[in-house]
């Protein structure tokens, strides 16, 4: 037994690649990361971590700057004093939905690898059928996926299958238009990885299988028994598709195997160092920052609220406008997610719009408004909406809570002094309107919310939060959150050679690590709250009625 063990998450997201070492107790003893744009833009030229085109809506990021970042950081870690023979296992997290397209050639290449060299030296070009790798962000298959809902039944079978209707970024869609468009690259893809999984190979000198939670993110696997769906793979890519997969998705925590030796050889790894799966930021999100019974509220660029479901004899509701993934250790549990396109964006319009950009000033115009903004109600879509789907403008009403029968009434306008809690509340309320309907009846009530991203450190937000979903409220010690996540993944594997029948809860003791209590719900606020929630309801319908004239 190692005296002072350590272990690694990294998080490759889209502007970046951050890594978290923590020893036993969780305590984070180190952080280091690489900005694409900042610390390699004079190579590779992308902006925030990307590329926009050629086409219509396509959006990659070259795989050789992914390769060239993981060769960055470690090369600091090691500068920065990292002992990296006391790591005794890696894991992480990859953006969701990103693609990687391994040539024939990729296997070979990852298994001969030269310590004297670095990744991107001998793996780009020649380890890849295709050099940019489709993100997140793409949105330039929406032929894909109108074919794929089409064949299998709508968007609702769709989305009861496999936990998602189709959507652009997911990446059976992203395969779907590369077998479509270019099927002699199609052709020369031996394997197909997500991000998640491409990472994990690089430590293996491998192809790693891809992680449970992540794969259900793809439009690929059946949700309730978290294997690849034979309709799906025909549909996106054909009879060769499952081979170009791999083996059925596996749960994180288990040992994939020992790092390859280019990271003994080269960087000093312990050859005993255990590779886990690695799974999506969204998952190791939710694994950092919650244990059973609470939910994570992410107020970043977009607006994401998660919380864990476990297994269940009635499989959670499916809704065309929510995720529903698998739970990336609990064998049969999932994930719900609901993801808005229209988070801080919307919030700093309406900062910049009626308090001249100033976040105090925003803050004492909510603290000024009763709960309720006086009879009124605002809902606000910058950008096309994902909840409700493809909305876009600015809607106001007026009610009367007193008479909750009484449908609400479109106004031109609602009194200026009102918009900005008029934001926080719509945006918060569509949320805690659509909870009841997923959560099956065995789950436990949620508990408490974990707050994170750039809003999480506004005070008035945190209160506005505690009081609608009526939930203490938290912030995490970290805002690495889903390289904290890979890391405590990365432990869970360890954890269980000695422990094979263990939970990640068991590994934890159920609770989350490292998280400070906020706010708390002031129950008069939480009744009003109560009373708005068929009233937002009522809204958001008259505002999907609109668009669909």
């Amino acid at each position: 037994m190692p005296s002072n063990p350590l272990f690694l998450g990294l998080d490759l997201s889209t502007q970046q690649i951050k890594a978290v070492l923590i020893q036993e107790d969780a305590t984070i003893v180190h952080e280091t990361a690489v900005h694409f744009d900042n610390d390699l833009g004079h190579g590779h030229k992308t902006t925030n971590g990307a590329y926009q085109g050629p086409g219509e809506g396509e959006v990659t990021s070259p795989v050789e700057m992914w390769l060239d970042a993981i060769d960055l950081v470690f090369e600091r870690m090691r500068k920065e004093g990292v002992s990296f023979s006391d790591i005794y296992a890696v894991s992480g997290a990859g953006q969701q939905h990103g693609s990687v397209y391994w040539s024939e050639k990729a296997a070979n290449l990852l298994a001969n690898l030269d310590p004297s060299k670095s990744l991107s030296e001998q793996l780009s070009p020649d380890a890849f059928s295709v050099a940019r790798s489709p993100i997140w962000q793409d949105h330039s298959t929406e032929v894909d996926c109108k074919q794929l809902e089409a064949e299998i039944g709508g968007p609702q079978a769709l989305a009861d299958l496999s936990g998602s209707r189709a959507y652009e970024r997911f990446t059976g869609s992203q395969i779907s238009k590369i077998r479509r468009l270019q099927p002699e690259v199609y052709k020369a893809t031996k394997r197909i990885s997500l991000v998640s999984s491409f990472i994990a190979s690089v430590f293996l000198g491998d192809f790693a299988p891809i992680e449970v939670s992540d794969a259900s993110g793809m439009n690929l696997t059946n949700i309730i028994s978290g294997e690849w769906d034979e309709k799906l793979l025909s549909i996106c890519g054909g009879p060769e598709l499952r081979s170009k997969l791999g083996p059925e998705p596996v749960l994180g925590g288990v040992n994939l195997g020992k790092v390859s030796n280019w990271w003994v050889n080269r960087f000093g790894f312990n050859p005993d160092c255990i590779v886990a799966p690695f799974t999506g930021d969204n998952p190791a999100t939710v694994i950092s920052l919650s244990s059973p019974g609470d939910a994570v509220l992410s107020l970043g660029t977009s607006t994401t609220f998660l919380f864990s479901i476990p297994p269940a004899d009635v499989p959670p509701k499916r809704f065309t406008t929510s995720h529903l993934l698998s739970h990336p250790t609990s064998n049969h549990g999932h994930l719900a997610m609901l993801c808005y396109k229209n988070g801080a964006l919307a919030r700093e319009n309406v900062r910049d719009k009626y308090t001249d950009g100033h976040w105090h000033t925003f803050n004492e115009k909510v603290e000024a408004t009763a709960a309720g903004c006086a009879g009124y109600m605002a809902l606000y879509f910058p950008l096309p909406e994902i909840i409700p789907p493809d909305v876009q403008g600015e809607y106001c009403f007026s009610y009367d809570i007193s008479d909750p029968s009484q449908a609400p009434k479109a106004v031109q306008d609602v009194p200026p002094e009102v918009h900005c809690r008029a934001i926080l509340e719509s945006q918060f309320l569509s949320i805690r309107s659509r909870i009841a309907a997923i959560l099956p009846s065995n789950a436990p009530h949620l508990r408490r919310l974990v707050i994170s991203g750039g809003s999480s450190a506004n005070h008035v937000i945190r209160q506005i939060a505690a009081d609608i979903f009526d939930m203490n409220v938290y912030v995490s010690t970290t805002k690495e959150a889903a390289g904290m996540g890979g890391a405590l993944l990365a432990k869970y594997s360890w954890w269980k050679v000695k422990n094979p029948n263990g939970s990640f809860e068991d590994m934890t003791g159920g609770e989350a690590v490292g998280t400070t209590r906020v706010a708390e719900p002031k129950k008069e606020q939480s009744a009003v709250y109560d009373l708005l929630v068929p009233v937002y309801t009522a809204c958001e319908e008259a505002v999907v009625k609109a668009n669909a004239k």
